[in-house]
Formats: C-alpha cells, sequence, structure tokens
C-alpha cells in the first residue's frame, strides 16, 4: 500500500487499476427522449445527408442564375412566376427558361434552378418577378449534405448525451441509442456524530452534508448515487456494511474516519470487508485525508468527512476513476489557467487546491476565492466552478498570479 502520494500520482495509479473496467455495468437501448446524460456504448455514424436536398435559404425566388446574367437597374430581366414552393412541399416541376419559382425558407429547390434571389432585391406581382442585379450559381442554396454527410462520425462511444448531441442523434432517426447503464455509486457515511435526523440536533450532532453533496455530485455527471446509510465508528460495523450492501453498487464512496485519529477507522474497516488497499493520504491540502481500495474487482472510495476536503479529493482522484469506469471519454477533469482575482495571503507548504468562481467579464480568466478556504467550508462549494493548483513551497500569492488548474 502506498501513502502520501501526490495527487497526480495517485489520480494515475487509479485509472490504471480501473483501465478494463470501463462501462463495466453493461448497455442498454433507451429512448432519445431519456438519453440526455447518458454515456453513449458505440460510435454513431450518420446514415443519411444533411440537409437530405438542396434547399433555399431564403424566402425568395429559385430560378436560373444563366436567366439573370445580363439583369441590372438599366437593364432588368423580367421572369415568369410558375408556382409557390414552400417548406414541406414537394415542387410541382421544374423550373425552365425565363421562368421562377416562389420559394420560402426551407422549401426544396426544384429541379433546373440554381440560385435565389432574395425578396427584397426583387420587384414582383403573383405573376412575374423582376431583376435588376446577377446571381452566380449556387447562390443563396444549402446544399444537400453541407451540414452532415452520409458515413461522417457523429459522436464517438463515450460521449455524454446533451441537447446537441440529442439533435444529432434525432437528425440521424436514431430514436433508441446504445449507451451505458448508469453507474451506480454506493455512499456511506460514517462517525457517530453524522446523522440524517431533520429536526434540531442536540449538541457535538451535526448534518449529514456530505450524502447530499456526493449525491448531486453523481446525478450530475449521469450516475446513480446510492445511499446506503450511516455507520457509527466501529471497524467491523463499517466494514460489515460495506460486504452487505456490495450488491447494490459499482463503486463506493465512504465518508468520514480516514485520518489518523482514534476514530479513524475507514481504512481498517475496509481490509476486514476484504479489500486491498491501494494508498492511504495523498499529499495536498484539502482532500489529504483519505483511503482508496479494491474490493471484488470494486472500486472503494475513502473520504474526508470534511465536507470541503472530501469534494476536492473527490474530484481530483475519484471522479476521473469513475467516469472511466461508466465508460466515458474523456475522463479526466479539463485542464485551465487562471488568475488570481485577489490575494491569497497563507503560505502552502504543501500542495493546495484551491477553489473559486471564474470570472471571465474582463476578457480574462479570472478566479474569484470565497472568503473561507478552510477543510469542512461548506460555502465554498457553492458557484465552485475551478480547481487551482499552488505548488509546494509557495509563499503568499499576489493578485494576478497564474496558476494551472481544472475546470469543474
Amino acid at each position: 500500500m502506498e501513502r502520501n502520494l501526490g495527487y497526480e500520482a495517485a489520480s494515475n495509479l487509479l485509472l490504471e487499476i480501473c483501465q478494463e473496467k470501463g462501462g463495466r455495468t453493461g448497455t442498454e437501448r433507451i429512448p432519445l427522449e431519456q438519453a440526455a446524460g447518458r454515456v453513449l456504448a458505440e460510435d454513431c455514424c450518420a446514415k443519411e445527408p444533411v440537409p437530405g436536398f438542396d434547399k433555399s435559404a431564403y424566402d425568395g425566388y429559385a430560378l436560373r442564375a444563366a436567366d439573370a446574367a445580363e439583369a441590372s437597374p438599366e437593364h432588368p430581366v423580367t421572369l415568369t412566376v410558375t408556382e409557390e414552393v414552400a417548406a414541406g412541399m414537394t415542387p410541382r416541376g421544374p423550373v425552365t427558361p425565363k421562368t421562377a419559382a416562389k420559394i420560402l425558407t426551407g422549401a426544396p429547390i426544384p429541379q433546373g434552378a440554381d440560385a435565389v434571389v432574395m425578396y427584397e432585391k426583387t420587384c414582383f406581382t403573383r405573376e412575374q418577378v423582376v431583376l435588376t442585379e446577377p446571381l452566380a450559381p449556387g447562390d443563396n442554396i444549402i446544399r444537400a449534405g453541407e451540414d452532415i454527410q452520409a458515413g461522417d462520425l457523429l459522436l464517438e462511444k463515450g460521449r455524454i448525451v446533451g441537447s446537441g448531441e440529442a439533435g444529432l442523434l434525432a437528425s440521424q432517426g436514431i430514436w433508441e441509442p446504445l449507451v451505458y447503464r448508469r453507474l451506480r455509486v454506493g455512499i456511506l457515511s460514517t462517525g457517530t456524530e453524522v446523522t440524517d435526523e431533520k429536526g434540531d440536533l442536540p449538541l457535538g450532532m451535526i448534518r449529514n452534508v456530505n450524502r447530499y453533496l456526493l449525491a448531486a455530485a453523481l446525478a450530475g455527471e449521469g450516475m446513480e448515487p446510492v445511499y446506503l446509510g450511516a455507520a457509527m465508528d466501529d471497524p467491523k460495523e463499517i466494514g460489515e456494511r460495506i460486504r452487505q450492501e456490495g450488491s447494490k453498487w459499482d463503486a463506493l464512496l465512504c465518508t468520514g474516519g480516514v485520518s489518523a485519529g482514534d476514530y479513524d477507522l475507514t481504512p481498517a474497516a475496509m481490509e476486514q470487508a476484504g479489500a486491498r488497499l491501494l494508498f492511504k493520504g495523498v499529499d495536498m491540502k484539502p482532500g489529504m485525508a483519505c483511503a482508496y481500495g479494491i474490493l471484488d474487482g470494486k472500486l472503494l472510495c475513502g473520504l474526508s468527512g470534511n465536507p470541503a476536503a472530501a469534494m476536492t479529493n473527490f474530484y481530483l482522484l475519484a471522479l476521473p476513476a469513475l467516469r472511466k469506469l461508466a465508460g466515458r471519454r474523456p475522463y479526466r477533469l479539463e485542464p485551465a489557467e487562471f488568475e488570481l482575482a485577489d490575494r491569497f495571503e497563507k503560505p502552502s507548504k504543501r500542495t493546495r487546491i484551491l477553489r473559486g468562481r471564474l470570472d471571465l467579464s474582463e476578457g480574462r480568466a479570472l478566479l474569484r476565492l470565497p472568503e473561507h478556504q478552510d477543510n469542512s467550508a461548506v460555502s465554498s462549494l457553492t458557484d465552485c466552478q475551478a480547481l487551482a493548483v499552488v505548488p509546494a513551497g509557495s509563499g503568499p500569492l499576489l493578485e494576478g498570479t497564474r496558476l494551472r488548474g481544472y475546470l469543474l
């Protein structure tokens, strides 16, 4: 078992362990209207072009460009209007020399026409249209396949379905995409002081904040959080809960009991349950206290009981591994660089992770820090959009200091 790894080395180790387990939950076909937030389990290629036919970009008249070649204000060209074609209609006949078809936006181009002139550039009656400037073949026509060609790779396996992805699938008539089943992630709270009670609390008890923090984060990732309840500070009880509830989850998040105090018993409980510990502790602040292991091929993530510490560790270590287990690509957090919008006064003996809100209003990526950055500061997680990495050994940081980090 490793101890106090750097957070990047710890994350890489977890991703190696998860190497062959992407999409371990199996696949299913679901209705497209239910696919938002799901992970595609196969590449999706275009079966047909989009648009499927040449169509008009504007309201106007479809005609042969050759008929307008000599048009000018001094020598206008008059064409006979043969029909009106609206979107969804099929033209009745071809456009022949010296004729034009009135056409509306999105309507199919009649055979024989190779250009469209906009209404506002013509004079017209029901029977005739007068042109005063030339057109080139292709003007104001959206060609078949201009957006998507048949055979194009639209979406790669591992992509999450959002609104744009749903639109692409619909454009190809893919009404039941193949997706991975949701990764079921158990959440087990530990600590005699942690309670799920809704009423007033006795002195010394604390509300189970981590349960809701983690459940919301998992749901936002398209995973299925499964709350397993709270366990007392007893390694035997914690270990039994891990074993007994194993059929309910594909990966497990435990919170609390991973530091070095008398009641920090989760790592021992993991081992009592039969898990192989991978590492304990990472060299960063907050989120240093943690323990990760493998039980029956499933990932166990032991996080701090302090909310900000738990979520920092969750985002940097647990989440990329869980994304990989869920079949998602890419699974790492997106790297970024920021400038501090304000000073940060504390020195950083070890790698420090700052939570903050992105501000792009000045044309730069500024990171605005909340007032509190300590391990237990729940308020700092509101509007937390990015994590910035302060290198170990850094002193106080000035406004404008550039830091690398990650987008959430």
